[in-house]
């Protein structure tokens, strides 16, 4: 596979044409950012991290049935993945309070949800990434009926076979984001990545947080957290 020019580079990663129209190379970053960009920094090591950490949740949940876009790990911090046409949504699952969702609802951080709550974000950086509902999406045509109820049987099924992974691990699955895309055939996938950058983790027993927030919040450790996921995983002996 012949990597190519460089089409896309976001907050997070690059992403690379191939001489397979289908196929693209996505390449992780140390770079780190936060509340839109607005914070941003370098997390050592992550790129590598999350590109294993991503892989590795990737296969676990195709074995389980949900189709992703992940074709072939090419290097510590590169990945073949097909090409897709993103659905413009972040979809949020969450099973504990905490973040936003405990601001805007004036929740204790920490508190357990009755049954895990789905969310939609419209994927836009200029506007804040707002909120929006089943009607906005429809109305918008970012997705249609059947579409958006596969993105939530999906989501919920990442949810629960993740929340069960993590715990092997004697970790938390607080809450984390996804994103879909389409392939050329239509046909509905996982995509971008599954790692501390998109889950909230917090240690079972003591609830330290092992993610993205000790970035946000200046909380330091952030390097020695994100080993931590990936040492545990590696010990998990994941697919």
């Amino acid at each position: 596979m012949e990597k190519r020019n460089q089409l896309y580079e976001g907050k997070a990663k690059k992403v690379f044409a191939t001489d397979d129209p289908e196929a693209l190379v996505v390449s992780y970053k140390d770079d780190a950012t936060a509340f839109n960009g607005l914070k941003k920094g370098t997390i050592a090591g992550k790129g590598a991290i999350n590109n294993r950490m991503t892989n590795a949740l990737m296969r676990l949940l195709e074995r389980d049935g949900i189709p992703t876009h992940f074709l072939e790990e090419l290097s510590p911090t590169e990945t073949l993945v097909k090409r897709v046409t993103i659905v413009p949504l972040e979809v949020i699952v969450r099973n504990i309070a905490a973040g936003s969702l405990s601001k805007r609802l004036g929740l204790e951080e920490g508190k357990p949800l009755a049954r895990p709550v789905l969310e939609f974000c419209y994927k836009d950086d200029a506007l804040g990434d707002p909120f929006v509902n089943d009607s906005h999406i429809l109305a918008m045509g970012w997705s249609d009926e059947a579409e958006l109820a596969a993105i939530r049987d999906f989501a919920l099924r990442v949810n629960a076979i993740l929340r069960e992974f993590f715990r092997t691990m004697g970790i938390v699955l607080v809450d984390f984001k996804l994103e879909f895309g389409r392939t050329g055939g239509g046909k509905l996938v996982l995509a971008d990545e599954i790692s501390p950058d998109t889950c909230r983790l917090w240690d079972a027993e003591t609830g330290e947080k092992l993610d993205k927030d000790r970035f946000r919040r200046d909380m330091g450790g952030v390097e020695a957290a994100y080993r931590e996921v990936m040492r545990r995983l590696a010990a998990r002996a994941a697919p």
